[in-house]
């Protein structure tokens, strides 16, 4: 009987990671797809762990994390089994290299409304100074070059030469026997034409129309609209995060892992279909919206999902 049991023991402690989550799962009779859907992993990653072979996860950090869950699922010693996957894979371990992805830091929201408040600011001040001085003028057309002068300007001209008899409008030029007639109806008929062309007029106050102020918002919607792209994404890393990312065409556009305080424009053709771990630590923006990742993450904290269908 002891020798069955050291037997059992010596079987255990050289079986690799995989074999004993294999062994475990049939035990207790689990399905392969039923496992893998409680993990929220593909099977064909389940079936990986099981074969030791980590082809679909390139990365270590995540293959000790996927095992983890995989032994807590199926109610093993987790440490064993990180123990056996050391012992067979710790000396050999290394991380596929994946294509460097240029990151930068995130841009300055603050920046980018501060830049469209000020374009506001002066679309509508050149759109004051308009009608300001449009008013100023009277409100109407500019005077023509063959214009009468009007009451102020031919007082004006009075004052400075008080012998020069004042034109009148549309009035002929009295002939030299009329001229005592003429210049003593002239003081007369200045005073009446001032009367006439001084009535009141209430001066409108400046307001900016409502067609200037709708121009401007025009234009400040139009910038909004611009920084929106339907195939762009926009990732946010405020955790470490492996993110892979691949297009309609089936081409990956975006893989790595992902260290915080950096981000990433990730351009494709959609659908997307992403793969993001960690989750919780990564802000995802799509057209404009940010992409509730919590609620598409699964027990791993690991979100797989298709965007933009």
């Amino acid at each position: 009987m002891s020798d069955m049991h050291l037997h059992e023991n010596t079987a255990t402690a050289t079986a690799s990671p995989g074999e004993l989550l294999n062994h475990q799962r049939e035990q207790l009779g689990v399905p392969l797809a039923e496992a893998a859907q409680a993990l929220n992993l593909r099977p064909a990653v389940v079936d990986g762990l099981e074969r030791d072979q980590y082809d679909e996860i390139p990365v270590a950090a995540y293959r000790r994390g996927y095992l983890r869950a995989y032994a807590r699922y199926l109610g093993m010693d987790e440490q064993a089994v990180l123990d056996a996957y050391k012992a067979r894979f710790g000396t050999a371990e290394a991380e596929r290299k994946v294509t460097p992805v240029t990151t930068s830091r995130p841009p300055s929201k603050v920046g980018a409304w501060l830049f469209k408040l000020v374009t506001l600011l002066v679309v509508v001040g050149l759109i004051g100074v308009t009608v300001m001085w449009w008013q100023s003028r009277g409100g109407s057309e500019p005077p023509s070059m063959g214009a009468a002068p009007t009451a102020e300007e031919q007082s004006e001209l009075a004052a400075s030469n008080p012998d020069a008899t004042p034109a009148l409008p549309n009035t002929p030029t009295a002939a030299p026997s009329e001229a005592p007639s003429a210049a003593g109806q002239a003081p007369n008929a200045g005073a009446n034409a001032q009367d006439e062309n001084e009535a009141p007029v209430s001066e409108p106050d400046p307001v900016v129309s409502d067609e200037a102020i709708a121009a401007a918002q025009s234009l400040v919607d139009a910038l909004a609209a611009a920084d929106v792209d339907p195939n762009t994404l926009e990732l946010t890393f405020s955790e470490q995060s492996w993110t892979e990312i691949f297009d309609a065409t089936n081409q990956r556009v975006f893989v790595g892992l992902q260290t915080p305080g950096t981000t990433a424009t990730v351009e494709g053709q959609p659908p997307f279909r992403l793969t993001i771990g960690n989750a919780t630590g990564v802000e995802l923006i799509y057209q404009g919206g940010v992409v509730d990742l919590a609620a598409r993450a699964g027990a791993n904290n690991v979100a797989r999902f298709t965007l933009g269908e």
